[in-house]
């Protein structure tokens, strides 16, 4: 007998410069419904991974690590907070699914998602306005709150928000992330210093700002590493021994940082940290021809996320960037030219994007009150997808 396909409610989203595949906790196999083989095997099969050919033909993925993502949502078990929202990275070429950070992009879909999918209470749910969603980022344990425009009752999702990164305008949600260093992390400086000196083995010792804010983050200055901070995805991600030398960086700042204990585990947490390159502000165009004049923008930031240059800017980097930059002395406050700063706006390769934070001293240790950005969020699809009996 055949094995006959299983039937799983899904939403395919937008959310910020990144798309997946969300889920209700509830809607999932009984076998799902916790963390473990059968779940992650079972996203593996939805994406359409692991693939050797790297296209993700067989599966809804898009071969790139922003679109190679599935999320979980359920009513909070938090006092205070609407959803619990956890997130899975799936990997393009192998069978694993990293859990260890959150997406911010895929925030802003999480707390749209949240009111379509009727997981936050009807009482705080606004006929138009703003709908204050209050999320439990179950990887990290944070808590995030969504802005979500409201119209006639329902989730507003065309607007004229334009964000770089994104083809078309749409709605603009606000969000907040309170207290985003990570506990689990230690402190938001590992190291206890904002600037390091950072061997790499083969390459030299670097300067570099090791933060865990948004999600665990090396910066390092991009002439020292010989960029000039405006490259786009074409001019790394073609190079293998480029591709392979951030990878060196990042094993390095994750050594130092103490995200793993040996080199070997590395291949185990490629989510985290990311590896990013700043310099001062300079003119360039952009990935869709765009013109980012030097005088718009505070600095330029290049990142790389599961071992590929991103087309923008991962949500959570952006807020290590906000965070890095409003504290004085970091290497991403000194490409964006030192002093105080409540926010930036920084050159990417599909653009620019601003950026705030809210960083105080208590006791000598600087600590992360909140992170701001402005994201935007669209249903691509909705229905269900279809996966293989056998495959979880």
């Amino acid at each position: 007998m055949s094995v006959k396909q299983v039937r799983i409610p899904a939403t395919y989203f937008r959310g910020g410069t990144s798309k997946g595949v969300f889920f209700k906790l509830d809607d999932l196999p009984a076998s799902c419904q916790q963390a473990g083989a059968a779940r992650d095997a079972l996203l593996l099969r939805v994406i359409g991974s692991p693939d050797p050919y790297a296209t993700h033909i067989d599966g809804m993925g898009g071969a790139t690590s922003s679109t190679s993502k599935c999320v979980i949502l359920c009513r909070s078990s938090k006092a205070d907070h609407d959803v619990d929202y956890l997130y899975g990275q799936v990997a393009i070429d192998k069978a694993f699914v990293d859990w260890s950070g959150n997406c911010g992009n895929l925030s802003s879909a999480a707390g749209a998602f949240a009111i379509h999918a009727g997981l936050v209470d009807k009482a705080r749910v606004p006929e138009n306005g703003s709908c204050e969603v209050r999320i439990w980022q179950a990887n990290i344990n944070k808590t995030i709150i969504a802005h979500v425009p409201m119209e006639n009752g329902e989730v507003q999702e065309c607007g004229d928000f334009e964000l770089d990164g994104v083809t078309f305008p749409a709605a603009e949600i606000k969000l907040e992330f309170m207290d985003p260093v990570d506990a689990s992390e230690g402190a938001m400086f590992p190291t206890g210093n904002l600037v390091d000196d950072l061997e790499v083995p083969g390459e030299g010792v670097f300067k570099a700002t090791m933060i865990s804010a948004g999600i665990p983050t090396v910066f390092v200055n991009a002439e020292d590493i010989g960029y000039r901070g405006t490259e786009l995805r074409d001019d790394i991600n073609n190079d293998a021994a480029a591709l392979a030398r951030f990878e060196a960086f990042r094993i390095a700042g994750a050594l130092r940082m103490g995200l793993i204990s040996t080199p070997e585990e590395a291949a185990s947490r490629q989510h985290t940290p990311k590896i990013a390159f700043v310099a001062p502000p300079q003119s360039y165009v952009s990935a869709s021809g765009k013109e980012v004049a030097a005088e718009s923008i505070d600095l330029c930031v290049r990142a790389l996320s599961m071992g590929k240059l991103h087309h923008a800017m991962m949500g959570t980097a952006a807020v290590a960037i906000a965070t890095a930059a409003a504290i004085p002395g970091t290497l991403v406050n000194l490409a964006a030219g030192g002093g105080v700063r409540e926010s930036v706006t920084f050159g990417h390769p599909s653009g620019s994007l601003k950026v705030g934070a809210e960083a105080v001293q208590e006791q000598g240790q600087w600590v992360a009150r909140k992170a701001i950005m402005s994201r935007s969020a669209r249903i691509l699809m909705s229905g269900q997808v279809h996966v293989p009996g056998d495959s979880f």
